[in-house]
């Protein structure tokens, strides 16, 4: 599976944005996904996931309750609202997938799109 991440850019403190990762091919509900991010200097660090149906979700303690990962198999794609963004929010954002749920190693990565957040 190929993925195309999106919709990263600048955004005030507080505010919000919407990334989207779009995947090829025809059997993107057989993979679960997820998105990472890495802030410069940092190490790359799991944010949120989201198994094949989309009902069943995990997020870092950093994100939770203000970022919401969905997907739209139809679609073939993965979303990452992300609310009451904070200046620490600023990364490059990675989606990912796996046939596996939660693995210990993604398989497959996009190209990261960029997230800044000013304060």
């Amino acid at each position: 599976v190929q993925l195309q991440a999106s919709g990263g850019g600048l955004v005030q403190a507080g505010g919000s944005l919407r990334l989207s990762c779009a995947a090829s091919g025809h059997t993107f509900s057989s993979y679960s996904m997820a998105w990472f991010r890495q802030a410069p200097g940092k190490e790359r660090e799991f944010v949120a996931a989201i198994a094949w149906s989309g009902s069943g979700t995990y997020y870092a303690d950093s994100v939770k309750g203000r970022f919401t990962i969905s997907r739209d198999n139809g679609e073939n794609t993965v979303y990452l609202q992300m609310h009451s963004l904070k200046p620490e929010d600023t990364a490059v954002y990675y989606c990912a997938a796996d046939r596996t749920w939660y693995p210990s190693i993604w398989n497959y990565w996009g190209q990261g799109t960029q997230v800044t957040v000013s304060s």
